[in-house]
């Protein structure tokens, strides 16, 4: 593994309003990533939460809920600092199991990473949609976004289409942008448990998932008129 800072990624802001994330780049306001897939959820996703929630109670969902995302941030945390050579230590109870799981997604998924050209990047589709996605270089020989994800229990791949379509989306604003050619997505994932699960997406299943995310985009602007 090694850096080498091919290209000059942006600065920009970010603003959270009434859920929705917005990113400021370039004097550009543009919705998220994560923001127009979770507008444009489809009704079947929507109806397998609400059975969710109405099983284990509103309460305990939002419990669940932001138990798992300040976890996951402190997984991400570890994981950046131990790109940059920083380090992070955090000694609470959450933080011992998220940099557990932040070991295990280093032991058992940063084997196959041969080059960094950035960590936690702004990328953005001019007049579209923007993100950040947690490395961009090169995975398994392949030009690639990488994305860190933490999961309360081992993920099927079925289940994961919105994050594949997440990492079509940064290939194509770091395609458009940066004139690259990312041919693969790659999800590291890891459990509570450290259990450790691998997704990639290469090829014209990748193209496909950048259609369909090309497919939301279309749904959210018309939505928002």
């Amino acid at each position: 593994m090694k850096w080498n800072k091919l290209y000059k990624y942006p600065a920009s802001t970010r603003s959270t309003v009434e859920g929705f994330r917005t990113y400021d780049v370039n004097d550009e306001k543009l919705p998220s990533v994560t923001t127009i897939l979770g507008a444009t959820k489809d009704q079947e996703a929507i109806d397998s939460i609400n059975r969710w929630k109405a099983k284990v109670g509103e309460e305990a969902a939002t419990r669940i809920k932001d138990q798992a995302a300040a976890r996951g941030t402190n997984m991400h945390l570890h994981l950046e600092r131990y790109v940059t050579g920083e380090g992070h230590l955090d000694l609470t109870e959450e933080g011992k199991v998220a940099k557990a799981m932040a070991d295990t997604i280093i032991a058992k998924g940063f084997k196959d990473l041969q080059e960094i050209w950035g960590s936690e990047v702004t990328l953005f589709y001019p007049n579209l949609y923007a993100g950040a996605t947690d490395l961009v270089g090169t995975y398994d020989y392949e030009d690639s976004i990488i994305d860190f994800k933490q999961s309360n229990k081992p993920k099927r791949r079925e289940w994961i289409e919105d994050y594949f379509m997440q990492l079509g989306a940064y290939a194509m604003a770091h395609n458009q942008v940066y004139k690259t050619e990312i041919t693969q997505g790659v999800i590291l994932m890891c459990t509570p448990d450290n259990y450790f699960q691998k997704f990639q997406v290469k090829g014209k299943e990748f193209i496909r998932y950048q259609h369909k995310f090309l497919e939301k985009v279309d749904q959210y602007y018309n939505l928002a008129k």
